[in-house]
């Protein structure tokens, strides 16, 4: 196999990984708490080309930033700890942010909204860092 198709196929892992656990996140757990703390500020349903563009990006930032350097370091401890850091960042620059403007944004909603963009995160990263070392073994 080829590098560029294990490129890709690593960032397919990592993008399924993610939006299968951030679908179950914000679709069973998240949705209550967004609504009782939001309420008519939430869309009605959420605007879909925004959030593939935002899952699209970030598998990729996730590839480049938290995956690619545990692959050199061989460790998926590595891949679940760059990844937590890029999801706390990440989130982190989201909920800090609309908790510095918006009224309506609280810190129990900045709390919980960063704890899982590091927790996804991490586990993203270790699903693409698992389906590269896989490839990685195959070539």
């Amino acid at each position: 196999m080829n590098a560029t198709k294990a490129y890709v196929l690593t960032y397919l892992a990592t993008l399924v990984a993610f939006l299968l656990l951030d679908t179950l996140w914000l679709t069973q757990m998240a949705a209550g708490l967004f609504k009782a703390e939001l309420g008519d500020l939430l869309r009605p349903a959420p605007l879909l080309s925004a959030a593939i563009l935002f899952y699209l990006i970030y598998a990729l930032a996730t590839q480049i930033l938290a995956i690619h350097p545990a692959l050199a370091a061989r460790s998926g401890m590595a891949a679940a700890g760059y990844g937590a850091l890029l999801g706390l960042a990440s989130y982190g620059a989201f909920d800090l942010t609309n908790l510095a403007i918006l009224k309506a944004w609280t810190p129990t909603l900045a709390a919980l909204d960063m704890t899982w963009g590091a927790a996804v995160s991490a586990l993203s990263a270790v699903a693409g860092y698992l389906a590269a070392s896989y490839l990685r073994e195959r070539r």
